[in-house]
């Protein structure tokens, strides 16, 4: 897959575009891809996806209390997955927001971009002020020769899919409804850090996760996961906070990897997760804390091994390699 961050965007063949932010390339997000993906397929052209970095609700919101579902790094890993083509992370800023719609759709997506079929959104806005709607889009691709096609809203139990409703699951603890919501479980990418390792020595050695400093994390407590280390399925169970009873003064991302005993300070681990078993909470002693971490882990792998976990056993396992236990 090409992977473009710069404003070098111009394409040398035609294309099928679809455009949106895809923070967390969610159901409905997927429905746009793959609807694009099927027109590249039949006119023989390549597939564009083109989004935005930053996000722009860090440039006209306020960035201190924004977060996305999926960080740049795991959303580009989730478009080389889905066979895109071509990946567009078009720098965002507020010169580029003031593009009349008329600029983007000719200059941008008819011109630059060369394409023929543009798939977006049936509540797509775009250019200055948001001006450009459906009509608009419309009306410039028959006059350009460019046809769009506009999809639906997906609505899952009764409601709209959207990355607001699914922040709201991750923070309400919600993990499965995210999950189903996202089509694959809501994951973290990171590299292992060293911490204090005090975790091996109670006999419980974590994976210390550094993740992208803009990731939306779960409420601070701990959660049944699934870690993903050289394309094999580690069952495990994951600590995010701030570890109080060891004096912790800032969030982590812990993770103990079930059956697993390797060095891996350094490599890229991606840990899924599942269910909120608890909320994070001091204990009197360290030798409390392994106690209450010893009945986490059986709580964990409880939840593996039970029916509610028999959905994502068929739809999420078969990608990879898992390990038995």
């Amino acid at each position: 897959m090409e992977h473009i961050t710069s404003t070098d965007i111009d394409q040398t063949v035609d294309t099928v575009v679809t455009i949106g932010n895809f923070d967390g390339v969610h159901m409905g997000h997927r429905k746009l891809i793959e609807t694009a993906k099927e027109y590249a397929e039949k006119l023989s052209l390549k597939l564009v996806v083109l989004t935005f970095n930053p996000h722009p609700m860090f440039v006209f919101g306020d960035r201190k209390n924004a977060a996305l579902i999926m960080s740049p790094e795991e959303k580009c890993i989730t478009m080389e997955k889905m066979g895109v083509d071509t990946y567009i992370e078009y720098p965002f800023d507020r010169e580029f927001a003031s593009m009349s719609p008329e600029d983007f759709a000719i200059k941008l997506l008819f011109e630059r971009l060369r394409s023929k079929v543009v798939v977006v959104g049936y509540d797509y806005h775009f250019g200055s002020k948001q001006k450009g709607d459906d009509k608009l889009l419309e009306k410039l691709g028959k006059e350009y020769g460019v046809k769009t096609v506009f999809i639906p809203k997906v609505i899952y139990e009764g409601s709209r899919v959207s990355s607001t409703r699914i922040r709201e699951c991750i923070l309400n603890r919600d993990i499965d409804c995210a999950d189903r919501l996202l089509t694959e479980p809501y994951f973290i990418v990171g590299r292992v850090e060293k911490g204090k390792r005090i975790g091996r020595t109670i006999g419980f050695p974590t994976a210390n996760i550094l993740a992208h400093p803009d990731k939306l994390f779960p409420p601070n407590g701990v959660y049944a996961t699934a870690t993903v280390f050289k394309n094999k399925v580690y069952y495990s169970v994951t600590n995010v906070g701030y570890n109080p009873t060891v004096s912790g003064d800032h969030k982590t991302v812990e993770t103990n990897l079930f059956d697993f005993d390797e060095s891996i300070y350094g490599e890229e681990i991606t840990t899924y997760f599942f269910k909120w078993i608890r909320d994070e909470r001091k204990f009197g002693s360290v030798e409390e804390l392994s106690k209450q971490i010893l009945r986490d882990a059986q709580s964990s792998k409880d939840y593996f091994a039970s029916d509610e976990y028999s959905y994502w056993k068929e739809n999420f396992e078969k990608a990879y390699k898992t390990v038995e236990k």
